[in-house]
């Protein structure tokens, strides 16, 4: 089932990226609570990593998508919610593969590597893709169990 509701957030090297990210998500038709950054200023990517990943742990949201310039200090801080399962993709199938084997409720890439058009396509797949539960549901609920070590 396609989320209609995601959050979304980058730091300053992202934060292009997450703009254009947006314009796709508008044009799926989904609902997107924007958690910054607001601009290309420097900020600290933990905050915007961490903000995102409480609204999809909470419940606020269904999803969550993370902009870096790697994609990697954001993707740690989101997993460091309980209840976040943030995964740093680099392409489509890695999108694909998070959402159907991982259960992954947020994407994260980087800037500096992942381009619009493949950026949009991500996008796209992750919030279509549904898990496919079977075999990976034990291993899914082993990481969850994790979160209250």
């Amino acid at each position: 089932m396609k989320p209609t509701k995601i959050a979304i957030g980058s730091d300053h090297a992202g934060f292009e990226a997450k703009e254009k990210a947006k314009t796709e998500l508008a044009s799926l038709g989904v609902e997107v609570v924007d958690k910054g950054a607001n601009s290309l200023d420097s900020v600290d990517y933990p905050d915007f990593g961490a903000a995102v990943a409480r609204a999809v742990a909470s419940g606020e949201v269904e999803r969550g998508i993370l902009v870096c310039s790697s994609g990697i200090g954001i993707s740690i801080a989101a997993n460091k919610i309980p209840g976040a399962r943030a995964a740093l993709c680099w392409n489509e199938e890695t999108a694909r593969l998070a959402r159907e084997h991982n259960d992954a409720n947020v994407l994260c890439f980087g800037s500096r590597f992942i381009g619009p058009e493949q950026a949009a396509r991500m996008v796209r797949i992750f919030l279509e893709t549904d898990f496919a539960g079977g075999r990976h549901t034990q291993r899914v609920e082993k990481l969850s169990a994790l979160d209250n070590k």
